[in-house]
């Protein structure tokens, strides 16, 4: 029983003298894994840092040649400086053959077209107003119409009585009356027409003799002198030969504006007689 007893004594020493070292070992082991994860731990939060290279400045952008300013001047500036630089004196008389001529030229464009007549209704309403009521209603008829035509008309009616070569006669005369009424102040264009030009002209010739004498009394050949003065003098010539450019283009359209009011003029005199003579010879 006593060495029952010494074995069991003899265990349990040796197993509780085992005990403390099992959990020294166990706890130097979780240490051990501990620190290694406390490393790895700190190894991952500590990232290499890395300096980041200084920022490159941009290359300066070339610069933009400064913009030109922007011409403000309109024409109507334009030309009042050039009308300017021309002398006002050659210059003026030009503008007011351009003006004159314009009123007369628009008048006239005016007037002709007024004057212009659908000779065809006239002739079938002087007709039926002959058949209807006689010549006293055709009269009316030419008198209530505007146009040298219906004039034309009128006085051959009234001559309806002295016979038929007497109402030619008359409308005849009295054509020439009206053509001439229709030509009314063409003279007067065409003048504008020859007098702006010339004026622009002798602009130019005393421009020059300007010119060379502002030479002599520099007393030497100045690039700057003479190319004033060339200047005045070929701005006044420009200015004539516009004038004189726009006032035919109006003179030609009146001019052929008129040729066809005198052929509608002389077509419908002729159908007129021939209804006068159908008439007559009906009664």
């Amino acid at each position: 029983m006593k060495k029952l007893f010494t074995l069991l004594a003899l265990v349990g020493v040796m197993m509780f003298s085992y005990a403390p070292l099992a959990v020294a070992q166990e706890d130097g082991a979780v240490e051990a894994t501990d620190s290694t994860e406390a490393t790895v731990d700190s190894a991952a939060v500590e990232e290499p840092v890395v300096e980041e290279a200084p920022a490159t400045e941009e290359p300066a952008k070339a610069e933009l040649p400064a913009e030109e300013p922007e011409d403000d001047s309109t024409f109507h500036q334009r030309v009042k400086d050039k009308f300017i630089e021309g002398g006002w004196d050659f210059m003026g008389i030009v503008l007011v053959c351009l003006i004159l001529g314009l009123a007369i030229s628009i008048e006239r464009i005016i007037t002709l077209n007024l004057a212009t007549t659908n000779t065809n209704k006239l002739l079938a309403s002087v007709e039926d107003a002959l058949v209807s009521g006689g010549v006293e209603a055709a009269k009316e008829v030419t008198k209530n119409t505007r146009g040298p035509v219906a004039s034309i008309f009128t006085q051959g009616l009234m001559r309806m009585s002295e016979g038929i070569e007497m109402v030619e006669k008359s409308i005849i005369s009295y054509g020439s009356v009206e053509m001439g009424k229709l030509e009314r102040g063409l003279v007067w264009v065409s003048l504008f027409i020859a007098l702006a030009p010339m004026l622009g002209f002798m602009g130019t010739v005393i421009g020059m003799i300007e010119a060379f004498d502002a030479i002599e009394a520099a007393g030497d050949i100045s690039p700057q002198i003479v190319a004033k003065g060339i200047k005045v003098a070929l701005l006044t010539t420009v200015a004539g030969l516009i004038v004189g450019v726009i006032l035919q283009l109006f003179y030609n359209y009146l001019v052929s504006k008129i040729d066809s009011l005198v052929n509608n003029m002389e077509d419908a005199s002729i159908s007129f007689v021939d209804i006068l003579v159908k008439h007559k010879l009906s009664k």
